[in-house]
């Protein structure tokens, strides 16, 4: 159980706000003060730096948040285990993005499924953003994700690499010959959402080619795959996905890969945890389970 002056540091980290801070713990803030002062003095390190109004957290503190996370989350993980020992059945709680839990990940995990009949199983699906906060909060064991991250906060390993294609209906009529990324600039494009991985691998491309989503004539955003893939499939416009995703309707011509001379991007899917669990091995060990499962 973590002290309760680590506590007010995690919410302080959480507002970055002695004040908030204080209000969401019921607490006054010159108490939320003495909190981290009596932390830094343990440490004997500053653990924010505090520029006016603003505060920051040092290294100091930040080495501090991430080991403090990791222990609440292992310690709600314990006490799930615990329960579930009374019950005789496990309870493995995962988070997968779009992608790959509607693509990448299925045969595999239907493997993992039927293997474990004493297992129940909570897979949660949202955006890489979404998932890390899920795990920052210990709602979520562990998470395979296609975006970026600050690698240092967790424990990672590459679950599979990817190829990123430019794709279209087979029956799309383009504006303009197109042989390169910015020849495409005229056309409709779709895609993700703010905190997607699958965007953000498209908006760091065009970002080293000094282009943006902006520089297309017009824009669908659109916050899941398969309504992507069905406008592709009406002729809605062009999107850049990762093959998994349209493989299928590639191979039954219903859309097409879009050549470009300037584009070839390949990218890791990362099955990720809280840095330093106590439960790393256990993780590692379903990583190689599921790996097992992939078929060449």
């Amino acid at each position: 159980m973590l002290d309760f002056r680590m506590e007010t540091f995690l919410k302080v980290c959480e507002y970055m706000n002695f004040t908030h801070a204080a209000q969401a713990l019921s607490l006054t803030q010159p108490a939320v003060s003495q909190h981290i002062k009596f932390l830094e003095e343990k440490y004997n390190a500053p653990l924010f730096i505090r520029d006016k109004k603003k505060l920051i957290l040092t290294p100091a503190g930040e080495i501090l948040r991430t080991a403090l996370e990791t222990m609440r989350n292992d310690e709600n993980t314990l006490k799930k285990r615990i329960t579930e020992s009374m019950h005789a059945k496990k309870i493995l709680t995962f988070g997968v993005t779009m992608t790959i839990g509607e693509y990448t990940l299925v045969p595999a995990l239907a493997e993992f499924i039927k293997a474990h009949p004493d297992t129940d199983f909570q897979i949660r699906y949202g955006n890489t953003q979404t998932l890390l906060s899920c795990l920052c909060e210990g709602t979520i064991d562990f998470a395979v994700v296609e975006g970026f991250f600050k690698a240092d906060n967790y424990n990672t390993r590459i679950y599979r690499t990817e190829e990123y294609i430019a794709v279209a209906s087979s029956s799309h009529e383009f504006k303009n010959p197109v042989k390169t990324l910015r020849d495409l600039t005229s056309e409709r494009l779709l895609i993700r959402e703010h905190g997607s991985g699958t965007l953000a691998i498209f908006t760091r491309t065009l970002a080293l080619k000094n282009m943006s989503v902006h520089d297309f004539s017009s824009i669908v955003e659109v916050g899941n795959i398969h309504t992507i893939v069905s406008l592709l499939c009406q002729d809605c416009g062009i999107s850049f996905l990762y093959k998994s995703a349209v493989e299928q309707e590639i191979k039954n011509g219903t859309l097409t890969q879009i050549p470009l001379s300037d584009f070839m991007v390949m990218h890791d899917f990362t099955f990720l945890w809280n840095k330093d669990s106590i439960f790393s091995e256990e993780y590692d060990i379903i990583l190689k389970e599921l790996l097992s499962y992939e078929h060449p």
